[in-house]
């Protein structure tokens, strides 16, 4: 009952992503949540409509211009992430798979990085459960902490994209986040942020050959294909801007039900089952590559 009607309320209109996403640790914790089986695939469908939803708000110009100044930074944290979650996995003795997915996890984007690299390399449903609780209790985290270190840094919009779209792992909570900030904060962080998911297929090609797992099946995001063209369609064709202000409307919409539905999973055997390890290791990770992001951008961008 609690549940169905706090997600109606989300699905006004009326409230922000930071607040669904609070509501829903809400219910996780107090009412429970009544289709948590099908929770997970729910989040992610939601979650690919709302940000080809998103690309009718964009410029293809404006998005190349992002994506460019974010190639460096990208290649640069992703690679020096999964480096150092090699060795930190080895220095706090957190089993191989748990450990690599974490660091894929933080590294790319975060949920979508594990589903894709956890049948690359055959993880266990624990696993892989462990790897998804780590990045999503510090997903949560991040969306209500990076808009108002931003403020306190007092980050332009382009910075702030830039920086959320490096430094927090799930494309929701970076939306969400840049979504709180402003108009040129969610252009860029969202235009980052799909361009970096797209190094989850060399990522797990590579980890199919440190896993000798010549037979592991690749997710290939599809959706950002969508993306490009929502946004080749807002930018190009003129009669597009008579409906693109409903359907990003309609999208910031499906990404506040999506992290309602992304809170309202995480109950307490969420936290249980994460271990202080495993989390102290993303937490670590999550650390460096905020810190390191945060002062490359303020000081050589």
């Amino acid at each position: 009952m609690i549940f169905g009607i706090l997600a109606l309320f989300c699905l006004s209109g009326f409230i922000s992503p930071a607040i669904a996403l609070l509501l829903g640790l809400v219910v996780a914790n107090l009412s429970g949540h009544p289709f948590l089986e099908f929770n997970h695939k729910a989040t992610n469908i939601l979650l690919q409509i709302s940000v080809v939803g998103l690309g009718f708000g964009m410029n293809v110009n404006s998005a190349l211009s992002a994506g460019k100044e974010g190639f460096l930074f990208t290649v640069a944290s992703i690679f020096s992430t999964l480096i150092l979650g090699f060795f930190l996995g080895k220095w706090l003795r957190i089993e191989k798979k748990t450990s690599h997915l974490i660091s894929c996890g933080t590294a790319i984007c975060g949920g979508s990085a594990i589903a894709a690299i956890a049948p690359v390399i055959k993880s266990d449903e624990k696993q892989t459960s462990v790897a998804l609780g780590v990045i999503f209790i510090l997903n949560s985290i991040a969306l209500f902490l990076f808009p108002a270190l931003g403020h306190w840094l007092d980050l332009s919009q382009q910075e702030f994209g830039l920086w959320c779209a490096i430094a927090i792992h799930d494309t929701s909570s970076v939306v969400g986040a840049a979504n709180k900030y402003g108009p040129e904060a969610l252009q860029i962080a969202t235009t980052i942020k799909l361009a970096r998911a797209l190094w989850i297929i060399p990522v797990a090609l590579m980890t199919a050959v440190l896993f000798k797992n010549k037979s592991g099946k690749l997710k290939i995001p599809y959706f950002i294909g969508l993306f490009i063209l929502a946004m080749l369609m807002n930018t190009y064709v003129p009669q597009m801007t008579i409906v693109s202000p409903y359907l990003v409307s309609m999208a910031k919409i499906g990404l506040t039900i999506t992290l309602f539905l992304i809170g309202a999973g995480l109950n307490f055997n969420v936290l249980k089952l994460v271990g202080l390890k495993p989390l102290f290791q993303g937490i670590l990770l999550w650390g460096f590559i905020a810190v390191a992001a945060l002062f490359s951008i303020m000081y050589f961008n």
